[in-house]
């Protein structure tokens, strides 16, 4: 995977050469080629995507940021949940995964660049402030500082006590919480998901 501003040539074939392709193995070929910047070897299960969609209410008006969306499972969640595409503002870095974004999903707005800057990705783009954030990130591989300011950034361009939604398949918190300024509500395990994972839900009071 390329930075955009990044003029190398890519060493492997596009995923989108091959349209039948399973979303499993363009997830562990993209895992192969930057592990860092994909989050999972394998896209979210429908149990999950669900579950992370449900903290996000599309009876709220504004627009929804989903981080890391890559097939685009969770998208999909969330549309069934009743969020129009129109209101999805995602964020890829891989921009095979953006390509692919946009031919399943085309009245949502895919931005191919890097989440972990999503202040300055996301300026000027969006028409009013979110109703929430949904992540696929792997959170563990910054440093908790970036983990902060990030969600932090995420609180600034939301509507006050919406949600950071984060997945995660380790036991502790993949943000971790600061009192009175990062809280934070944890789901059951989803034991449908490979590996079982659950779901973090931060607010800032």
């Amino acid at each position: 995977m390329l930075h955009s501003h990044d003029q190398r040539r890519p060493l492997h074939k596009p995923l989108l050469s091959k349209p039948n392709l399973k979303d499993e193995v363009r997830f562990l070929q993209s895992w192969f080629q930057n592990p860092l910047k994909t989050g999972a070897v394998a896209p979210s299960s429908p149990a999950l995507a669900k579950m992370m969609a449900s903290y996000l209410d599309p009876k709220q008006d504004g627009p929804v940021i989903e981080l890391g969306p890559g097939t685009g499972p969770v998208t999909k969640a969330l549309i069934q949940r009743g969020f129009a595409p129109e209101r999805l503002f995602l964020i890829e870095y891989n921009p095979e995964f953006c390509a692919l974004l946009r031919l399943r999903y085309p009245g949502a707005t895919v931005i191919n660049g890097d989440a972990y800057t999503l202040a300055k990705t996301l300026t000027g783009r969006l028409p009013g402030k979110a109703v929430g954030t949904i992540s696929s990130l792997p959170l563990f591989t910054m440093p908790e500082s970036e983990r902060h300011r990030m969600v932090n950034e995420a609180f600034d361009m939301s509507t006050p006590g919406s949600p950071f939604v984060q997945f995660t398949y380790a036991v502790v918190t993949p943000v971790p919480l600061v009192p009175g300024a990062i809280e934070g509500e944890r789901s059951p395990r989803v034991w449908r998901n490979i590996p079982p994972a659950r779901v973090w839900a931060y607010r800032r009071p």
